[in-house]
């Protein structure tokens, strides 16, 4: 199956075309929120590619979230105006599954009965998205026990987890810093959905007209501080 994948539900903007869950052309951008500008112009240089290659895109897979409300606002646009063109599916991965596929790649873990996988994802001052036995949540981080309290190593990765590296004292618990969501591991995850071999037990079609991110907390503005705005 080919699949077109975005992902920009943090600082990260990706955009990848991956075959039967192997990429094969990705852009990338790590320097910041730059995805308005960006995407579109990933998405047209991925389409040239895919029309040059004589390749078919059946699919658009998403990472739906947790994550930036901005991020996910844009990428989520993004996929249902593909979608609605191309006249394909939309495949929606959840994000922190993402980052635990990205981690799975990076640690070469097989058996994850040793060792514990903890994404997280920044939610500000010392509160993430996490996802722990299968479950999300938002939690305020305080020291390991907010998270995890058994004896196993446990490895945690992602743009919230080197704030709480510098108060995790325990030995098993290891900070593998670089590790940021891809499209390519979206592409990964919405293939073994497609597959019935995901363990992700939520997976569902989509009705493109009512779908919306996965946002965990709803988005509250706030009154801006710019003298003359209100």
């Amino acid at each position: 199956m080919t699949i077109l994948c975005i992902e920009t539900s943090t600082s990260v903007c990706s955009a990848a075309i991956c075959k039967d869950g192997a990429p094969i052309k990705q852009c990338i951008c790590l320097e910041g929120s730059n995805h308005a500008r960006l995407l579109p112009r990933y998405i047209e240089e991925l389409l040239s590619f895919a029309r040059e290659q004589t390749l078919s895109i059946e699919a658009v897979a998403l990472s739906e979230g947790p994550g930036s409300y901005t991020g996910l606002r844009i990428g989520t646009s993004t996929a249902k105006g593909l979608c609605y063109g191309l006249n394909v599916p939309l495949l929606p991965v959840p994000t922190l599954e993402v980052l635990c596929e990205a981690a799975r790649e990076r640690l070469a873990i097989r058996d994850e009965r040793l060792a514990i996988l903890i994404p997280m994802i920044d939610a500000r001052r010392m509160e993430v998205y996490t996802m722990i036995d299968g479950e999300t949540k938002a939690v305020v981080v305080e020291n390991e026990e907010s998270l995890y309290a058994g004896d196993e190593d446990v490895y945690y990765f992602g743009d919230g987890a080197e704030k709480c590296s510098r108060i995790f004292t325990k030995s098993n618990w290891h900070y593998v810093p670089g590790i940021v969501p891809e499209a390519k591991y979206v592409g990964a995850l919405a293939e073994q959905i497609t597959n019935h071999q995901s363990p992700i037990t939520n997976a569902k079609s989509v009705d493109l007209a009512y779908y919306e991110p996965f946002y965990l907390k709803e988005f509250i503005a706030a009154q801006s501080h710019v003298k003359g705005l209100k």
